[in-house]
């Protein structure tokens, strides 16, 4: 008999972190799901990109449903082996500045938090009969902003990223019971197409390792918590990030 396919469901696929772990997990032999607002880019050059894309917009949580619906149809076993919440946003002011309290409204909060937060719960719920099936684990990606005052990341995205890790708890806590595991891990600097300006001298003075890190270092880790060797891990938040947090 052949070892059933594993299937992954990857929201924030386009670029950096998420291009990094659809080509590692492709590479393992599994089959994945990818979510967007956009429509399909031809910059995600990977075997079966296009046939496996779903459009969707997050922020709008009306579109959950949908979505659903089309990952359901696409499982041809009922199994869900893997839930990667990677999409996030993190809104900039004029030139890029950072955004504080005072800079930001109720339709920034309300979008951060809908597509940073609350559509991670939302997709969880939605699909938990397939992780369920799969004895599934759940990765959700937050930040070491979600920990620490960042200089470039503003507070709506930093407060959703500290929500995000409770609701990690939250999942693992209390999907433990159906047999599917929940974990964060929370980057850092990471070599992306869409580093901030001043990011060199952020790593020289707060990253002991003194470097960026690598989108695959963080895919790796992805990997790891979807995979046996982490199967009694569960409801931890993994630090990749050259130990600026300590």
């Amino acid at each position: 008999m052949t070892e059933e396919r594993r299937y992954m469901l990857l929201t924030g696929a386009s670029r950096g972190i998420g291009h990094a772990t659809v080509k590692l997990f492709q590479s393992k032999g599994w089959r994945i799901l990818t979510v967007s607002r956009q429509e399909f880019s031809e910059e995600c050059a990977w075997p079966s990109a296009r046939e496996s894309h779903i459009q969707a917009d997050l922020a709008d949580l009306s579109q959950i449903d949908r979505l659903a619906a089309t990952v359901r149809e696409r499982l041809p076993n009922g199994r869900l082996h893997a839930l990667v919440n990677n999409a996030g946003i993190s809104p900039k002011g004029p030139e890029k500045s950072r955004l504080g309290v005072m800079g930001t409204d109720a339709d920034v909060w309300t979008q951060v938090l809908n597509v940073n937060v609350v559509s991670t719960a939302l997709i969880a719920r939605a699909l938990m009969p397939e992780l369920e099936a799969a004895k599934g684990s759940i990765v959700n990606v937050t930040s070491i902003a979600g920990t620490r005052v960042h200089p470039f990341a503003g507070v709506a995205y930093a407060a959703s990223k500290a929500a995000l890790g409770s609701l990690t708890r939250e999942m693992a806590h209390e999907f433990g019971r159906r047999g599917v595991r929940a974990n964060a891990i929370a980057p850092g600097e990471i070599e992306t197409s869409i580093l901030s300006p001043g990011t060199d001298e952020l790593v020289a003075a707060e990253v002991p390792m003194g470097r960026l890190g690598d989108p695959r270092e963080v895919a790796e880790t992805i990997y790891f918590l979807c995979t046996e060797p982490s199967s009694y891990i569960n409801g931890a938040e993994i630090h990749i990030n050259g130990g600026q947090h300590v």
